[in-house]
C-alpha cells in the first residue's frame, strides 16, 4: 500500500540555504570584558538599568549626604563667612554612618546575587579570568562609593569658588578630602566585599556588613571613652584602639595628616609612629581582603 502524499513529504529531510556565515568580526578580549563588568557593576551599585525600587536607597543616601554641603554653602554664601563651617575631610567623618548604609546595601548586589543565583559560571564563560572578575567587582564598589563622598565636597568646593573664598586654603583642603574620600573607599569597602561574598544571601551579607562596621565603631567608642573618662582630650595612648575599626583608622590617619581638629577630642594616630602604623594597616587591611577575595573565587 503506497503513503499519502503528505505523509511521504514528511519523510524527507529539506536542507533550505539561509545565508548564515561565519562571525569576522573583533575579538575584544578580556580587557573589553572586564570594563564592560566593571561599567555594569558601577551602575548596579546605583540602581540603574535595574528597576525604580532598586534605585531608590542609593539615591536617598546620595541626596542625604549631599544635601547638608548645600545647605552649608548657601549658609556661608549668606553670612559672608571667610571660610565653610566644616572643613571637608571632616564632613566626610560626620557621615560615615550613613555611607556604611550604602556600602552594606550594595556591595551583596555586586557579589551575593551572583552566587545565589549561580551566574558566577557564566562570566568564565567568555574570555574572563576570575581574577579579572574580582578586579572588576572589586573596583566597581570602590568607585561607586568615592563617586558617593566626592559628590558633597564637589559642591562644597565649587560652592566655596563661588563665594570668593580663599582659593588655595579650600583647594588644598579639597584635595585633602579627596584622598580621606579615597581611603573611605578602599578600606570599609574591602572589608565588606570579604562578608558579601562569603554568602549567597544578599540579608546575611548586608546584617554582617552593618554589624561588623556598627559594633567596631561602637567598641572603639566605648574603649576610647574608658581611658579618657577624666581627661578632656584623648590621649595617644588611646588612639591605637582606632586600628580595630575601618572606619576610625581612616579617620584618624586623615585627622593626623591633615591636622583635621587633632587637639580637640577627635581621634587621629599618635605622631609619626603611629602614621607609619595606621597606614600599614590600611595597606594590610586593603591588600589582605583582596586576596581572600581572589582565593574565594577560586573555589566558585
Amino acid at each position: 500500500m503506497s503513503l499519502p502524499p503528505d505523509t511521504r513529504s514528511s519523510d524527507t529531510g529539506v536542507i533550505h540555504d539561509i545565508g548564515y556565515r561565519g562571525y569576522t568580526g573583533p575579538r575584544l578580549g578580556r580587557a573589553y570584558a572586564t570594563r564592560s563588568l566593571f561599567t555594569q557593576s558601577l551602575r548596579a551599585a546605583y540602581g540603574l538599568g535595574r528597576s525604580g525600587k532598586s534605585k531608590v536607597l542609593p539615591m536617598l543616601v546620595l541626596g542625604v549626604v549631599t544635601l547638608p554641603a548645600v545647605v552649608m554653602v548657601a549658609v556661608a554664601l549668606a553670612t559672608s563667612a571667610k571660610e565653610l563651617p566644616l572643613d571637608y575631610p571632616r564632613y566626610l567623618s560626620s557621615f560615615v554612618l550613613v555611607v556604611s548604609i550604602f556600602l552594606a546595601s550594595q556591595a551583596p548586589v555586586l557579589f551575593s546575587r551572583d552566587l545565589r543565583y549561580h551566574t558566577v559560571p557564566l562570566y568564565f564563560s567568555r574570555p574572563i579570568t576570575r581574577a579579572d572578575y574580582v578586579r572588576a567587582k572589586f573596583a566597581a564598589m570602590v568607585s561607586a562609593q568615592f563617586l558617593l563622598m566626592a559628590a558633597p565636597l564637589l559642591v562644597l568646593y565649587i560652592g566655596a569658588l563661588l563665594g570668593g573664598l580663599d582659593f588655595g586654603h579650600n583647594t588644598g583642603h579639597f584635595l585633602s578630602g579627596l584622598v580621606a574620600a579615597l581611603l573611605y573607599s578602599l578600606v570599609p569597602t574591602s572589608v565588606a566585599l570579604v562578608v558579601a561574598a562569603a554568602t549567597p544571601r544578599r540579608g546575611f551579607g548586608v546584617a554582617g556588613i552593618m554589624g561588623y562596621l556598627a559594633i567596631s565603631t561602637a567598641v572603639v567608642a566605648i574603649l576610647t571613652r574608658i581611658g579618657t573618662a577624666t581627661e578632656l582630650t584623648v590621649p595617644d595612648s588611646a588612639q591605637w584602639i582606632a586600628l580595630l575599626s575601618p572606619n576610625d583608622l581612616v579617620e584618624s590617619l586623615t585627622n593626623q595628616l591633615f591636622d583635621v581638629g587633632g587637639m580637640d577630642g577627635r581621634m587621629h594616630a599618635p605622631g609619626g609612629l603611629g602614621v607609619v602604623v595606621f597606614t600599614v594597616a590600611v595597606v594590610a587591611m586593603v591588600s589582605g581582603s583582596y586576596g581572600l577575595l581572589l582565593r574565594r573565587y577560586r573555589s566558585v
